[in-house]
């Protein structure tokens, strides 16, 4: 794999919950051992979203910390800006990480494709369709 991955909050989520065919299981977790890369925003997400997961809080805290975190820096700010201006639609969430996975050449790795559509330069790897 030569490429550099960005794991979006719902790739993660399902991985925690088990709710995750096989193929995009095991590609999941080849990113994760080989480098473990996520947003700011998406520590956000992930640990924000207890719905379905209250009596894992602390397993899914542990398994963020493993990530290389990257930081809400001012070329991530200014990307999202851009992409907020172009993008009317996209949300701010999606927007940061975007912008984070543009600034930082990842590819990035989503069940939700199809709220990053049409950004130009985006590599997007569909994790359903692994």
């Amino acid at each position: 794999m030569g490429q550099r991955f960005l794991m979006d909050s719902n790739v993660l989520i399902d991985y925690i919950g088990q709710n995750i065919p096989l193929n995009e299981k095991l590609f999941v977790e080849q990113v994760i051992n080989m480098e473990f890369i996520i947003p700011s925003v998406v520590k956000i997400e992930v640990l924000g979203f207890n719905e379905n997961f209250p009596d894992k809080i602390l397993m899914m805290r542990e398994f963020v910390g493993l990530a290389t975190l990257l930081p809400l820096d001012n070329s991530v700010i200014e990307e999202t800006i851009e992409l907020r201006r172009n993008y009317k639609k996209l949300k701010l969430g999606d927007a940061i990480i975007a912008a984070t996975a543009l600034v930082y050449n990842l590819v990035l790795i989503t069940r939700n494709s199809g709220d990053f559509k049409n950004i130009p330069g985006l590599s997007i790897i569909d994790a359903h369709e692994i």
